[in-house]
């Protein structure tokens, strides 16, 4: 691919301050896909798309070369050093790569910082795309958590949402994880296009038959170019729908409280903190993360940058005099840092504090304790956290907030 263009990265005095303090964090991208599901907006790529030097088998030394310039960066800039906390492999599907990969892309990641003696490292994975071999080397060589992307356990949905795996291999795959000593965690989809409530209540009953101390459930979006959307446009399947969202939320939040999995974040159950994901908690208060590989973001003291979208783009970039592979930065206002803080951690069991507020918002906390929206009991404690409606409004909550 040609026609790279050249974009300064730089890491400006503001990062400096208070970094000591804040997690660190790596994600890494890999933007490989046997099949593009038709809901999915995501930065992947199927084998047919890619080539100069963009291709998978290329992957994992370019991803190693990003690390070690980005390493070099936080290194020139004067960023403390920081023991790498999380690191979080998502996609794509990650486990389309071979093992040696992934364990040698988890080794650059050793050899470009320190990683802290209890890091959690997560890899996506869809069900059909894992052996227990494979499940056996990761557990062995580091990974300490994998997350299954099964959506359902109703073979009509699945089709709906373009998933090409068996729904009756979950249990298997959950079992050869939990036998190497990995934690699990299973990702679902509601509001699917011609998922009934019953479509769903099976899904959630299969989830927790699995026994799994982590569940997320993500209400489906169709987004604007995407295989779903065209379909909705052209009347062939129908769009979500605010109430069948809502009911279905409440029965997952029920379902899994009941199996004694606590809401953490309005999208994730887990059995205790020590199941919680780690990695998505570190964006979720603010803390640093670079994120490795084509069209990845980071964020490290209130500045964004992301790297170019294409793998071979990506490729050419890194290969370039600079060696920088960012497509955009902006250093992030006060003004747009307390709306994330906002939308973000009102969206945490843990809730927000509400001397964050300015006056005026600080105001409207009472109107929402009112009208059922926010806890009362922890709003007396100078805490804000959201009612079961709260999250079922958090959009809502959030503007009246801010």
């Amino acid at each position: 691919m040609s026609g790279v263009e050249s974009v300064e990265f730089y890491l400006p005095d503001s990062v400096l301050e208070g970094a000591a303090k804040r997690p660190f964090g790596i994600y890494i991208h890999v933007p490989f896909c046997a099949v593009r599901c038709g809901y999915c907006d995501f930065n992947t790529y199927t084998a047919t798309e890619l080539g100069g030097g963009g291709s998978q088998a290329e992957y994992p030394d370019n991803a190693a070369r990003e690390m070690k310039f980005a390493a070099q960066a936080m290194s020139d800039r004067g960023l403390p050093e920081r023991a790498v906390s999380t690191v979080f492999f998502g996609g794509g599907t990650p486990t389309l790569l071979p093992v040696d990969d992934l364990t040698n892309l988890l080794q650059a990641v050793g050899d470009a910082w320190p990683i802290s003696d209890d890091v959690e490292v997560t890899t996506e994975a869809n069900p059909d795309s894992v052996t227990p071999e494979a499940l056996q080397e990761l557990a062995s060589t580091g990974f300490t958590r994998v997350s299954f992307g099964m959506q359902s356990a109703v073979p009509h949905v699945l089709a709906t949402l373009d998933r090409t795996h068996d729904p009756r291999r979950i249990p298997q795959v959950v079992r050869w994880a939990k036998d190497a000593g990995l934690q699990v965690s299973l990702d679902l989809i509601y509001g699917t296009p011609g998922e009934s409530v019953d479509d769903w209540q099976e899904s959630i009953g299969t989830a927790l038959a699995c026994d799994v101390d982590h569940i997320s459930a993500y209400a489906l979006v169709i987004e604007a170019g995407t295989k779903m959307a065209r379909q909705v446009r052209r009347g062939e399947i129908s769009g979500t729908d605010d109430d069948d969202l809502a009911e279905k939320y409440e029965l997952a939040d029920a379902a899994f409280s009941e199996a004694g999995l606590s809401w953490y974040e309005i999208s994730n159950w887990a059995r205790s903190d020590a199941n919680y994901c780690w990695h998505n908690m570190n964006y979720w208060r603010g803390g640093d993360w670079w994120g490795i590989g084509p069209g990845a973001h980071s964020h490290i003291g209130g500045t964004r940058w992301w790297n170019v979208k294409h793998p071979s783009q990506y490729a050419a970039k890194l290969a370039s005099s600079d060696g920088s592979p960012v497509a955009g930065l902006e250093i992030v206002d006060a003004e747009a840092r307390h709306l994330e803080e906002v939308m973000l951690r009102t969206r945490l069991s843990e809730g927000m504090r509400r001397d964050v507020l300015p006056c005026a918002a600080s105001g409207e906390v009472d109107a929402l304790v009112n009208e059922g929206l926010i806890e009362s009991e922890e709003a007396a404690r100078g805490n804000l956290v959201l009612t079961m409606r709260g999250r079922l409004l958090a959009d809502l909550v959030v503007a009246r907030l801010t």
